[in-house]
């Protein structure tokens, strides 16, 4: 059997495979569409992360394709009905990088907050910006809304709270007698947008979440609210966060995810000149040791699936 994996992922995973399985590991192919579609030509499984469209088109490209294994959690760039109607199965590596997102939530809302790290080129040229960089803030006490309120949204609550935070979600498939309430206050988009401090977003891309944070949204948070989106590129109007940090209405953003990806100097031009703003290449579910666990889930996954065929 033929796998092909067409983004980065951990190569000591990789060995499981072992010898009875042909393998085709190239990070290149995904910037590559003509060599993807080549390679996957006889492939019983590919292995993508998020940059891979594993559409109709790689789908009619692959007759022999019967697993898919995603290296993380989001699923918008397969064409699950597609996968489907071929009786290709599809695994995400749920929970495999939940503490990496968390943690670079959590690390993002207290930068945000504090404002005190981007004073090194002052501090080297002579500067003292005591006074200016004493007037920030804490997370304890203030209150993190988080849109969407499933396991890795409430590894942030849990790290929420440790740090005296208080935490309010808005998930409608959640039901209302779901335990994971107990300590979250549930409440719709409105109140959670009206309410929080600290927003973050934890939902996937999809036509109900398109432009969910747009210029209307974000009038509604109250004036100094961060907002903080690992979740997809998408959700959020990037023109209109921008302007919202150059206003003063947000006092901070952190944005891992975007509409176009790779961000380009084109696109990423509407955040020249903001000091407010942390931008990070897709990577918040991306450390060492989650790439270890998603790399040895996601193999795992893939290899059980071709061993029942």
């Amino acid at each position: 059997m033929h796998v092909v994996v067409t983004e980065f992922m951990d190569e000591a995973a990789l060995e499981r495979f072992g010898p009875k399985i042909r393998l085709t590991y190239d990070p290149g192919l995904v910037d590559d569409r003509a060599r993807t579609l080549d390679a996957v030509g006889s492939a019983a499984a590919i292995i993508v992360r998020n940059r891979t469209q594993v559409n109709r088109d790689l789908l009619d490209a692959a007759p022999d394709l019967r697993v898919v294994g995603r290296l993380g959690v989001g699923l918008d760039n397969i064409n699950l009905d597609a996968c489907e109607s071929r009786g290709i199965s599809v695994f995400p590596a749920t929970g495999a990088n939940t503490a990496s997102v968390a943690e670079y939530v959590i690390g993002a809302a207290m930068a945000l907050t504090r404002g005190a790290f981007g004073a090194t080129a002052q501090m080297i040229a002579g500067d003292w910006p005591r006074g200016a960089l004493g007037q920030g803030g804490e997370i304890a006490g203030r209150r993190l809304g988080l849109i969407g309120y499933g396991g890795i949204a409430r590894a942030v609550a849990g790290l929420a709270r440790n740090l005296g935070m208080s935490v309010a979600a808005h998930d409608p498939h959640l039901q209302a007698d779901d335990p994971a309430w107990a300590d979250t206050k549930r409440c719709s988009v409105d109140e959670l947008l009206a309410g929080s401090d600290i927003v973050s977003l934890h939902v996937p891309l999809t036509p109900q979440t398109a432009n969910l944070i747009d210029g209307a949204a974000i009038a509604t948070m109250k004036p100094g609210t961060i907002l903080i989106n690992t979740a997809r590129g998408g959700i959020v109007d990037e023109g209109a966060v921008a302007a919202a940090l150059r206003s003063g209405h947000l006092a901070g953003a952190a944005l891992d995810v975007f509409a176009e990806e790779p961000l380009s100097a084109e696109t990423g031009a509407k955040f020249a000149g903001l000091s407010n703003l942390i931008l990070t290449p897709h990577i918040a579910g991306v450390t060492a040791p989650a790439n270890s666990r998603v790399s040895h889930m996601t193999v795992e996954n893939v290899l059980r699936a071709l061993q029942d065929l």
